[in-house]
């Protein structure tokens, strides 16, 4: 076992009404990746904030390469070879990938002009590495999700770092994506460079990882090598408890068809049709750029439909806007919390209550706060949202609380069809059963709700029947009983096999 290059010993930071970390120790190795787990707010992003300079620790220290440091900013701790990818895209989409790539520190000549052609030259190499297929000369909105996550992953690389910090590295990337960055973590590996792989899909960390680091609440659980630990061990130490059943699944008798879809057309989706029923869950996979987001944006009237019919308990509907969706009882929340679901700079009430203030305001216009405050409480308490208060801003919460937030948000304008589009992404195992038994609660007071998912597992372990996408068309439907992964992976790439009701 190599020497630690990186150890943080007890540390501690706090902040108005909430101890984020009490005690908490993590041990980096060269030539190893290190998994640092735990469910939302158990203070994994603290802790490298802490790392990075962005907090001051209020005890403990950091030892870097045998010496104790501190490091006065994210900068600092860079120069010091230590790099991080943010679950957060922190990338200028008006810039060009290279431009995005060495934003600060660009290639000079002697004389301070840039060097445009080794700095192009040097991001191409990056993305090949990561076989990504775009030249560094394209501008970064062009560029999906998924891609832009690989660029912020080029990025880190630029730097040559000996410790590369990985937080939710790949929560927006496809399958191909995935393997691409994971062969580039066996390569660091091989060059004796140190990896922190923050992740909540377990599958990953068993995959790639050699040691993983368990917070609890802010507290130091342990450490111990993934070859010594299981699944259902590792659940067992993030949450305090066994999660006895995964998808807790209810069974449900769907009464009357609730949203029909029938021959749409939008940007990205090519006549589409499919049903909905009162009290069902209707899965939708694909694999990502399937048209699934943009089928569901379509019909809540975020994109527009250039033909097609979507009708509300046989009603037609004239869907223009997200305004009209959400006053005939279809809410959405979407995948991007960030960009589209949440204002970051807002507090959690304000995130909370915003599509439906309506609801709690008088024919003048004026808000009842005490009405919105208790509907506040009660999905906070619900959700078992992590907040020290409904004032808290948002953007502070941990990404899996920003996702609760988002998802009450939806169910706060009492929806009768409630569209959630990748509902678990970024949320810790634990919050995952929560929010799987809250989905099944309004499933059984006859709530029609459709779930978009790139975890088949997910899918299969939630919904009453299933729907795939490829390349903006239904390819495939099953019952929950007919449905399993083979069939979903071979709809997903296009050999069409319908099994409807």
């Amino acid at each position: 076992m190599p020497q630690p290059i990186l150890q943080l010993e007890g540390i501690e930071k706090s902040f108005p009404g909430v101890k984020a970390l009490d005690g908490v120790n993590l041990t980096v190795r060269p030539g190893r990746v290190t998994a640092l787990v735990g469910e939302n707010g158990a203070g994994k992003s603290t802790l490298m904030k802490v790392l990075t300079g962005i907090y001051k620790a209020e005890a403990g220290r950091i030892l870097y390469k045998g010496e104790e440091v501190f490091f006065k900013g994210p900068r600092h701790s860079q120069e010091a070879g230590i790099g991080i990818i943010h679950q957060e895209l922190n990338l200028l989409p008006e810039l060009s990938i290279a431009e995005n790539i060495f934003l600060g520190r660009e290639k000079t000549s002697a004389f301070g002009r840039i060097c445009w052609s080794s700095m192009y030259q040097e991001a191409n190499r990056l993305l090949a590495r990561l076989k990504v297929k775009h030249d560094a000369r394209t501008r970064l909105g062009d560029l999906s999700i998924g891609e832009q996550q690989m660029v912020e992953i080029a990025k880190a690389l630029s730097f040559d770092a000996s410790v590369i910090i990985m937080d939710e590295p790949t929560d927006a990337l496809t399958d191909t994506e995935t393997r691409a960055l994971f062969d580039v973590i066996d390569e660091l590996k091989a060059s004796g460079q140190a990896i922190v792989y923050i992740s909540h899909r377990l599958v990953e960390i068993f995959e790639i990882c050699d040691d993983v680091t368990v917070l609890r609440d802010g507290k130091f659980i342990g450490s111990r090598p993934t070859s010594e630990i299981d699944e259902e061990s590792l659940i067992e130490m993030m949450v305090g408890r066994k999660l006895d059943e995964q998808y807790p699944r209810v069974n449900s008798n769907p009464s009357a068809t609730s949203l029909s879809v029938e021959n749409l057309w939008a940007e990205g989706v090519h006549g589409a049709s499919f049903s909905l029923r009162q009290g069902e869950i209707l899965g939708i996979s694909g694999l990502m750029g399937s048209g699934r987001t943009e089928m569901m944006r379509a019909i809540f009237g975020a994109d527009r439909i250039t033909k097609g019919k979507v009708s509300l308990f046989g009603q037609p509907l004239s869907i223009k806007t997200p305004k009209d969706a959400i006053a005939a009882g279809i809410a959405y929340i979407s995948e991007d919390r960030k960009a589209d679901g949440l204002i970051l700079s807002l507090c959690v009430k304000k995130n909370m209550t915003l599509a439906a203030l309506e609801s709690y305001s008088s024919t003048t216009g004026r808000v009842h706060h005490k009405g919105e405050q208790k509907a506040v409480s009660d999905f906070i308490g619900h959700f078992r949202i992590k907040t020290p208060s409904q004032n808290q801003i948002i953007g502070n919460l941990s990404g899996g609380n920003q996702q609760k937030v988002a998802i009450a948000k939806g169910l706060m304008t009492r929806p009768h069809v409630l569209i959630l589009d990748e509902p678990t992404r970024g949320v810790d195992v634990g919050a995952k059963k929560e929010i799987y038994q809250l989905i099944n609660t309004f499933k059984e007071e006859g709530m029609s709700i459709i779930l978009v998912s790139s975890e088949m597992p997910e899918v299969l372990g939630m919904s009453d029947r299933i729907i795939v996408m490829h390349e903006g068309r239904i390819s495939g439907e099953f019952t929950a009983l007919e449905a399993n992964q083979e069939k979903l992976m071979a709809c997903a790439v296009g050999k069409t096999e319908t099994q409807s009701l």
